[in-house]
């Protein structure tokens, strides 16, 4: 079988044991970055690091970071719309997200995140294809377990949907500029104002 068919699995189980059996988000995330680089040292990926820094043109860059940045925004908005749990503050709070951790987590999440995560699916994962692939669902697939029992089912499906497009989206962004840049940027930029709206709606 083919390894790269079997790299999202160790990412995806770090993920759940952070958030179901740690109950600990830096854990999840952690432990998440921790699987990706033993996944990408084992199976030893053609693409350098040095594609992560690659753009051939400033527009898909500002492209990008235009499209993503209203991420925070729209979630502000539709916040009432997706069912947020009643306790989120304190689910978070037992999370050890709390007024303290949250800006660093804030911070490494919007600013390392991003970087290992287009490596990953997009660069070491990635496909040059114009089609939607099912690498975009799996890239998307496990963002469901950080919303499970957080929001409502439907918005679970929603955020699946809006995320496989996301991952298309990027994807053919690296395509087209032949690096990450883009895609890493615009991924920042849709983290940093996600993970803001739910400090000021839910944080503590």
């Amino acid at each position: 079988m083919n390894k790269q068919w079997l790299a999202p699995i160790p990412p995806y189980l770090a993920v759940w044991m952070g958030l179901f059996l740690l109950n600990s988000a830096w854990g999840a995330l952690i432990g998440f970055h921790i699987a990706i680089l033993l996944v990408i040292a084992f199976i030893r990926p053609k693409p350098f690091i040095t594609i992560l820094f690659k753009s051939k043109s400033s527009t898909w860059i500002f492209a990008s970071v235009l499209f993503c940045s209203p991420s925070g925004l729209g979630l502000y908005f539709l916040w009432n719309s997706f069912g947020i749990a009643n306790d989120l503050p304190a689910q978070l709070h037992s999370m050890e997200l709390n007024s303290s951790s949250w800006p660093y987590f804030i911070a490494y999440f919007a600013l390392v995140n991003p970087l290992i995560e287009e490596y990953f699916w997009r660069g070491v994962l990635g496909n040059t294809t114009k089609k939607l692939r099912i690498g975009d669902v799996i890239y998307a697939g496990y963002h469901a377990l950080v919303l499970y029992g957080r929001v409502h089912p439907l918005s679970i499906l929603f955020a699946m949907a809006v995320l496989t497009f996301a991952g298309w989206l990027w994807r053919q962004m690296a395509r087209e500029d032949d690096g990450l840049l883009a895609p890493s940027l615009g991924h920042m930029a849709a983290d940093f104002t996600i993970l803001l709206t739910v400090y000021r709606m839910a944080g503590s």
